[in-house]
C-alpha cells in the first residue's frame, strides 16, 4: 500500500508536471501566484468521470460504458468554448482530444452533441450550440485523432434538424428569417450564438472540402446583421412580425436581470459578440471611428461586465482598429490588476469552470483566441519577460514556443516579431505560432 506521504508526493509531482507545461520568467511573485492559480483552475473541469477500469455511466445513466481514454464530464460549454477549450488545445491537446471523444460518445448515447452536460445528464441549459465550436477549433489547430466525419455529421444534425431539436430551439424561424424573434427568450443572444456556431461549421466544411455547406453556413453566420439598429448602433430584438420590440432599454438585463432579448446580459454586453465577423460589424457601423467610439462607450458607461462571458473578448477588439491597439494593451493590463488577486474573492465572479482563469492565463501571456473556431490569436503586452509553452509532440512538431517581452519602457507595443520577422499586424495564425520559435513583443 502507499502511505499518505507517497500519495501526496505523487500528486504534487503530477500537478507540478502539468502546471510546468507553461513556464514564466520575470514578473512579480504575486503575478506568478495568480497565473499558476489560474492555470490550475483551467485544469479542474471538465473532470474525469470513468473509474480506474474505464467504466462510466452513459448519458441518461441507465447503462454502463467503457472507455480506453478518459471519459470527461461537466461541459459548461456556453462559457468554455470562448477560451478554456482553445487553451486546452494549445497546452493540453491529448486532454482536448479525449474531451471531443467524450462528446462523440455522448452523441452516440443521446443523439446530440452536448450542450451543458453534467455528470452524465444532459441539462440542455443556456443557449447556442457550443460543442460545434470547440470541435472545429481543435480540429483546425491540428487535433484530428478522432472521427472527424462523425463529428461533422453530428454538427450538421444540430444545425439542420428542425423538428425536436433540443440543441437549437427556434431553428425553423432562425433559418427562415435569419434571427429569432421575441417568440423566444433571449432572442438576440441566441441568434448571435447560432451565428458563431454556424461560422465554426462553415470553417469545418471548408477544411473538409464541403463547398456548398461552407457557403450555406457562412451566409447563415452573418444573419445577426438583421438585428442591427443603425440609430442605436446596437443589436435589438424584433417581434414575430419583424418590427423592433418596444419599449427597448439597452441597459436592461445586466447583472442577471430578466430581459426579453438577452441572456445574462444587455444590449451593450452583446453589441460586439460577433467575434467571427468584427470586420463586417465595423463596416455595418460605418467604419473604424464609429466602431471604436461605440466600443469605448461600453467601458465608459460602465456596461462592461468582466464577470460574465458575452463581452469577455471586448478588451481585445481595439486590435481591429489600426492605431488604437494601445487601448487593448492598457485595458487588458488594467482588468488583470483590478479583478484578479491572490486573496478571497480574487476572481471577478464565478470562474465558470475555468473560463475567467483561461482569460487571465492568455492575457498574462499576451495572446488571446479572439474568434473561437478560427485558429487565430490576437496579441497584446505579455506580463512576464519570458513565457515558454511546452508543446505535446503527439500533436505539434516543435518542443516548445516562447513569448518574449522586450521592455524599453512600459509603454505601448512598438514592434512584434514572429520568428525574427516583423509582424505587420496584431494577429497571428496558430500554425505560424506553434511551428515557430519565438514571438517577441517590443515595447516603446
Amino acid at each position: 500500500y502507499k502511505s499518505f506521504d507517497d500519495v501526496y508526493k505523487e500528486t504534487f509531482n503530477e500537478w507540478n508536471e502539468e502546471l510546468s507545461k507553461i513556464l514564466v520568467e520575470g514578473g512579480s511573485y504575486q503575478d506568478k501566484v495568480i497565473f499558476y492559480s489560474a492555470l490550475y483552475h483551467t485544469l479542474i473541469h471538465p473532470n474525469t468521470l470513468n473509474d480506474i477500469n474505464g467504466e462510466y455511466p452513459k448519458i441518461k445513466r441507465t447503462k454502463v460504458g467503457r472507455t480506453n481514454d478518459t471519459r470527461y464530464t461537466v461541459f459548461s460549454l456556453w462559457d468554455t468554448y470562448r477560451n478554456m477549450h482553445p487553451l486546452t488545445s494549445l497546452v493540453y491537446p491529448k486532454q482536448q482530444s479525449d474531451m471531443i471523444k467524450s462528446m462523440l460518445q455522448m452523441y452516440d448515447e443521446n443523439g446530440w452533441l452536448p450542450k451543458w452536460e453534467l455528470n452524465s445528464t444532459e441539462t440542455f441549459t443556456m443557449v447556442g450550440d457550443p460543442a460545434s465550436i470547440v470541435i472545429a477549433d481543435a480540429c483546425l489547430k491540428g487535433i484530428q485523432d478522432f472521427d472527424i466525419y462523425k463529428a461533422y455529421h453530428a454538427m450538421l444534425k444540430g444545425a439542420d434538424q428542425i423538428e425536436e431539436n433540443p440543441l437549437r430551439p427556434g431553428l425553423k424561424e432562425y433559418i427562415q428569417k435569419g434571427y429569432l424573434s421575441t417568440n423566444y427568450h433571449g432572442s438576440v443572444s441566441t441568434t448571435e450564438e447560432y451565428n458563431v456556431s454556424d461560422y465554426a461549421i462553415a470553417l469545418m466544411a471548408k477544411a473538409l472540402g464541403e463547398k456548398e455547406d461552407y457557403k450555406r453556413f457562412y451566409k447563415r453566420s452573418l444573419s445577426y446583421q438583421k438585428l442591427y439598429d443603425k440609430d442605436l448602433k446596437l443589436l435589438r430584438p424584433r417581434t414575430p412580425d419583424g418590427k423592433w420590440y418596444e419599449p427597448f432599454d439597452p441597459n436592461a438585463g445586466a447583472n442577471f436581470q430578466e430581459n426579453v432579448g438577452f441572456i445574462e446580459g444587455n444590449a451593450w454586453q452583446y453589441a460586439f459578440m460577433v467575434p467571427h465577423d468584427i470586420k463586417g460589424l465595423i463596416k455595418l457601423m460605418g467604419g473604424d471611428k464609429v466602431f471604436s467610439e461605440q466600443l469605448q462607450k461600453v467601458f465608459d458607461i460602465k456596461q462592461f461586465d468582466m464577470a460574465n462571458e458575452p463581452d469577455i473578448a471586448y478588451p481585445y477588439l481595439f486590435n481591429y482598429v489600426k492605431g488604437e491597439e494601445w487601448k487593448s494593451q492598457e485595458m487588458v493590463k488594467k482588468l488583470v490588476r483590478e479583478y484578479f488577486k491572490n486573496e478571497p474573492k480574487g476572481l471577478p465572479g464565478n470562474d465558470d469552470t475555468g473560463t475567467m482563469s483561461a482569460w487571465l492565463v492568455y492575457s498574462m501571456m499576451g495572446i488571446y483566441p479572439i474568434s473561437p473556431g478560427d485558429p487565430i490569436y490576437t496579441i497584446t503586452t505579455p506580463m512576464f519577460d519570458k513565457v515558454t509553452i511546452k508543446l505535446d509532440s503527439r500533436y505539434y512538431k516543435k518542443d516548445n514556443v516562447v513569448i518574449e517581452r522586450v521592455m524599453n519602457t512600459d509603454g505601448k507595443i512598438k514592434e512584434i516579431q514572429l520568428n525574427g520577422k516583423t509582424l505587420n499586424s496584431f494577429f497571428m495564425n496558430h500554425d505560424d505560432f506553434v511551428n515557430g520559435t519565438t514571438l517577441k513583443v517590443i515595447q516603446e
